[in-house]
């Protein structure tokens, strides 16, 4: 049977992640980075596209667990099983590498006598290569072309464990008692290199607790809502490519956002549209190095021709992010194409001019070491933009269907002068015209609430003469385009949640329209950081009463390790997307801390 989204679990080593089931099984893991090819992908087909699981022999039909739950503070992950013999435990985790990328299991006896069964099924690129086994002091040696992997199992001579190969897999059984415990390390490493370091799989694992405790421990939010709140950073520090500070927009790529269609896409690389929600994160939650590394990894990636400006970049900021097909994947419940690469690389999205400008100002005002060619990026690019804003683009939904003038693109031109202009104001050291930046400003405010607005309705709409709406321009208060208290920001937050709200929750822009905007077949759910956005508008439109009651039937719409996906379907009652999604996470983070300072104001 096939697992919903949210019965997985997250681990990583802040440079990949996997996702492991209630089952116990390993189905996804991309080696050695977020966007390698996966040696597990059963997710986005079946157990001979590769996994890993280790569970009792008689779990029983599904399999699951009894329950599961990180060590407190971590992303260590503990699931247990409750049998007719006796109760036992498999901890899962990534160490956070030295060189070499490892996943540690270690299985544990809790009470009476259990028997288990590992399979090891691994298939490199994508589950489409069948490595060649090999056994070599110790370890069982998986080889395919670039890749190797090896496997190696500790355990007391009390306990025997047999392995025996099996239809291109490699299978363990062993039985454990109380206080037993057999533990197994697979590692990566190019295969043209020596064997990698051997790791303590019991001294990786307390080592991990201590370092993801450390880490939560530097969390500055105390609010009502903490224990969601940490979570979700853990998650985005998860999601973090160590060795440059960027923040992937999931682990995973071709999670569907309608089961069965061709909504699919590769999420493993980063956004710019998610800058300012991840620096302002991180800075009022006391994570001011992280938020530096982010805030340098843009600078890296932004660097050059302004015109050659991307709305997505790689970990290490890479350009070429080819879109391609996996035919030989059936993909998750049926949905086909499985997609690695995003096309969305090409397109044109001027909201991530206004994204950058704003992202580099928020971390001047915040104290951040200013970084010496800041401001002659920012510069650059807003030269460009003030010659490119009056045409038509994707929008940050990255439509696929034809350009349009998208209000809340215009809307980012705007924060994109209005940016300059305060930096000016605010640095008499800083370089610039800031008559010629008001200028801007104003003739695009001007323009945008001509255009943009139906007075019959009061409201934002999506694009210039369209009568459809866009959940973005919920953010038109908050980046100061408007005040909250504006007749039109009133209008445009009671028109969205009209029309765009499914059971509560907000869709990105009408479904009645989707097809002809994007391009696209198909339906899909709401958007879970849409719904974040609602409760933002909500409270700074004075209505703070509603806004914690949606904010926290969003929070018991997370899964039971308090990870969210990209969407969520009211009518299934189940999350759709890539998954975990640090939109959703950065949004869940960003209205919890909203709610705090006005509780701590009134």
């Amino acid at each position: 049977m096939t697992l919903r989204i949210e019965d997985y679990a997250l681990i990583g080593d802040l440079q990949t992640a996997a996702l492991v089931g209630r089952d116990g099984s390993v189905d996804w893991l991309c080696l050695p980075r977020f966007d390698s090819g996966a040696c597990f992908a059963a997710l986005l087909g079946d157990e001979d596209n590769g996994h890993w699981r280790i569970a009792p022999k008689d779990a029983g039909p599904a399999g699951h667990c009894t329950r599961r739950a990180y060590v407190p503070g971590t992303l260590v992950l503990e699931s247990v099983w409750e049998t007719r013999t006796g109760t036992v435990k498999v901890v899962d985790l990534m160490p956070q590498r030295d060189r070499a990328p490892d996943v540690v299991r270690v299985v544990e006896g809790l009470s009476g006598r259990v028997e288990m069964s590992a399979v090891l099924r691994l298939r490199c690129d994508y589950g489409s290569v069948v490595p060649w086994m090999r056994r070599s002091r110790g370890h069982r040696v998986a080889v395919a072309g670039p890749d190797s992997l090896w496997l190696r199992i500790e355990h007391a001579e009390s306990v025997p464990v047999k392995t025996w190969g099996q239809e291109f897999s490699t299978r363990t059984s062993f039985t454990v008692g109380p206080g037993e415990r057999v533990a197994f390390v697979l590692t990566w490493h190019p295969s043209h290199e020596p064997r990698p370091r051997l790791v303590d799989p019991f001294e990786a694992l307390e080592q991990s607790v201590a370092d993801w405790t450390q880490w939560s421990a530097r969390c500055r939010y105390e609010g009502p809502y903490r224990d969601a709140v940490l979570r979700s950073l853990i998650t985005l520090k998860a999601l973090t490519y160590a060795p440059t500070g960027g923040i992937v927009a999931a682990p995973t790529t071709s999670l569907p956002e309608d089961p069965g269609g061709v909504r699919n896409w590769d999420y493993r690389y980063c956004w710019l549209r998610d800058s300012t929600l991840t620096l302002n994160a991180l800075l009022r939650t006391g994570y001011t190095e992280e938020a530096a590394a982010w805030r340098d990894w843009l600078l890296r990636a932004v660097a050059g021709d302004p015109a050659d400006l991307q709305i997505m970049y790689g970990p290490a900021g890479e350009r070429r992010l080819t879109e391609t097909e996996l035919p030989w994947l059936r993909g998750y419940e049926g949905s086909a194409p499985v997609r690695i690469g995003n096309a969305a690389v090409d397109q044109l999205q001027l909201d991530v001019y206004g994204e950058v400008m704003d992202v580099l100002e928020a971390a001047r005002e915040s104290g951040l070491p200013d970084h010496p060619h800041a401001w002659n990026i920012a510069l650059s690019l807003l030269g460009f933009l003030e010659s490119k804003w009056r045409e038509p683009d994707e929008s940050l939904w990255e439509v696929r269907g034809p350009r349009r003038h998208f209000v809340y693109s215009k809307v980012m031109a705007w924060v994109a002068a209005d940016r300059a202009v305060r930096a000016l104001e605010n640095d008499p050291s800083l370089r610039g015209d800031a008559r010629r930046w008001r200028a801007m400003r104003d003739e695009v405010h001007e323009e945008v609430c001509e255009k943009g607005f139906d007075s019959d309705r009061n409201t934002f709409t999506q694009s210039y003469g369209s009568r459809e709406l866009d959940a973005a321009t919920l953010l038109i208060p908050r980046v100061g385009f408007l005040p909250p208290d504006d007749p039109r920001v009133i209008g445009t937050v009671d028109a969205v949640r009209a029309e765009l709200s499914h059971d509560g929750l907000i869709r990105r822009y009408s479904a009645r329209g989707a097809a002809a905007v994007d391009g696209l077949p198909g339906r899909e759910g709401t958007f879970l950081a849409c719904s974040f956005w609602m409760v933002d508008a909500l409270r700074m439109t004075g209505r703070v009463r509603e806004a914690t009651e949606l904010f926290e039937r969003l929070l018991a719409l997370r899964s039971d390790l308090g990870l969210l996906a990209e969407e969520y379907d009211p009518a299934a009652g189940r999350q759709l997307g890539n998954f975990p999604q640090a939109f959703s996470h950065l949004g869940l983070v960003g209205s919890a801390l909203a709610l705090a300072a006005h509780e701590t104001a009134g």
